[in-house]
């Protein structure tokens, strides 16, 4: 069937990232309005609006998978597209929208069930012939199988969440005393975060590589991977920067974490888009870790450096109706080099703790070698009830050097006004001699940044043009309010605070 209206089960820059391509494709698009940002950047892109924000609230509205397929269906909405998240991987919901007559963007519920369970996927994995790391055969039922499991293979381990997602449910042991502990706190963080208690031990690999592969798979049976993705650059498991192509790999270690890519994709009939993600160690063994579902946050640096140009969710959608994948893995191929800045509203200095307020100005880069996929607006508010991400800023390059020194110079024109932000920390990985070499690993950030922010020599200088820049401004907009304030007048608090500040 042909799709002509799409519900996007989302909010911020991934509804408005599917907008975009979903209208240039002749889709009605809907989406979900809710309290908590009633006037939200991304509601403005919609062709129609479903109001949740009145309605009594039991679960969170994007998890309310009930709610949303009820939404649709009274609507006769075609299709439902759920961006990254909770609901991209929830097997029940692409359940639901089967069920229910609904297209569901993404791969077979059958597909998210068995990859999304690390344990289950794992053992796929192993039949395959897909490098793993030594660990247990399934989910386990003591801390003293995981410490038997864990005294063979030799510490470190790590303990996982088998339903396990975004670093949590996930606890390093470094010696057998530890083990009774952390498996307590993994199962229980696991049950509290996935209703799932269930976790698997494994051999820690110590300051791996994290690289992932983008892979395709149409209904039909046709599979390519599109190249992979370096995502070393992290805390807390939580990426930060990511880069495409990897610098750790050649051509024939690519082919290689590729191929094995594929078969993981082929193993669970797999269609539309996923990632598979792999460790690297120092001598360049490559072990699978998991694989997600979904769209990824970092897919633009994919399309900026594809040849053929493709746009990751027209091809999720086009396969979604039905459609064959439009090139074979011998027409893929790539250019150049594309780096891909997360900009969070949060405080570096303060151990990257969220931070709440009101956008007040922004200015964006301008250049053909530059994208802005963005979930704000001046005078957007950022609020606690979601994810701290603002804004994505994805620059190419024809070299990683060229990426480089693109990507500094757009950060040096990005300015977000009225709240802290992850700014200069992405100056501060890009000026890292570490990161500029090629030679770093997940441990980047703890091991190989002195600072977490970049400190720019004329900061002050800049703040104080700024200043001067907005006062003009205001003079210039509201000179009757200023001609009163010269005659003693009175005068707004709030105009003299600013005025007091800008000096």
């Amino acid at each position: 069937m042909k799709i002509t209206s799409l519900l996007i089960a989302n909010r911020g820059e991934i509804t408005i990232r599917i907008c975009r391509t979903a209208k240039e494709m002749g889709i009605k698009t809907y989406g979900i309005k809710t309290a908590k940002e009633p006037s939200a950047f991304y509601l403005s892109f919609l062709d129609e609006i479903i109001d949740f924000s009145e309605e009594v609230e039991e679960i969170p509205e994007f998890l309310d998978v009930e709610r949303i397929v009820k939404a649709a269906k009274s609507r006769n909405i075609d299709a439902i597209h759920p961006g990254y998240g909770f609901l991209a991987e929830s097997p029940y919901f692409a359940q639901r929208c089967e069920e229910e007559g609904i297209v569901f963007i993404g791969p077979s519920a059958d597909a998210i069930y068995k990859m999304g369970n690390k344990t289950i996927a794992k053992q796929i994995a192993k039949k395959h012939k897909v490098p793993l790391l030594q660990g247990s055969q399934g989910n386990l039922k003591s801390p003293e199988e995981a410490r038997i499991i864990a005294d063979k293979i030799g510490y470190p381990v790590i303990l996982k969440a088998a339903s396990g997602g975004g670093g949590r449910g996930m606890r390093i042991v470094e010696k057998s005393a530890q083990i009774e502990k952390n498996f307590k706190l993994c199962t229980t963080e696991a049950e509290k975060a996935f209703n799932d208690p269930s976790v698997f031990v494994e051999k820690y690999v110590r300051n791996p590589r994290h690289i992932e592969f983008q892979i395709f798979g149409d209904k039909h049976g046709n599979y390519i991977h599109l190249g992979e993705r370096e995502c070393s650059v992290q805390r807390k498991h939580q990426k930060l920067l990511e880069e495409s192509p990897s610098s750790a790999l050649d051509d024939k270690l690519r082919k290689e974490m590729g191929d094995a890519a594929i078969r993981i994709a082929k193993a669970t009939q797999y269609f539309s888009a996923g990632t598979v993600e792999f460790l690297l160690d120092a001598d360049r063994n490559f072990y699978f870790m998991e694989m997600n579902t979904r769209i990824q946050v970092e897919h633009p640096v994919t399309e900026m450096v594809m040849v053929t140009g493709v746009d990751l969710i027209e091809l999720m959608i086009r396969v979604a109706q039905g459609e064959k994948l439009p090139l074979t893995q011998s027409e893929v191929q790539f250019n150049g080099w594309a780096i891909e800045c997360r900009i969070n509203a949060e405080d570096v200095q303060a151990g990257f703790a969220p931070y709440l307020g009101v956008v007040k100005k922004i200015q964006y880069p301008k250049s053909k070698n530059i994208r802005i996929d963005s979930g704000i607006t001046e005078n957007s508010v950022v609020t606690p009830y979601f994810d701290s991400m603002l804004t994505k800023l994805i620059v190419t390059g024809e070299t990683r050097e060229k990426a480089i020194a693109n990507s500094l110079n757009a950060l040096n024109k990005l300015w977000i006004k009225g709240i802290k932000t992850t700014i200069p920390f992405c100056k501060a990985v890009l000026h890292n001699k570490k990161f500029r070499s090629g030679d770093f690993n997940t441990s980047f950030i703890e091991k190989d940044m002195d600072k977490l922010f970049y400190h720019e020599e004329d900061d002050e200088m800049l703040a104080a043009y700024l200043a001067t820049f907005d006062f003009a401004a205001e003079l210039e907009t509201d000179r009757s309010t200023y001609i009163d304030f010269e005659q003693g007048k009175n005068i707004s608090p709030w105009v003299l605070n600013k005025r007091l500040r800008s000096l």
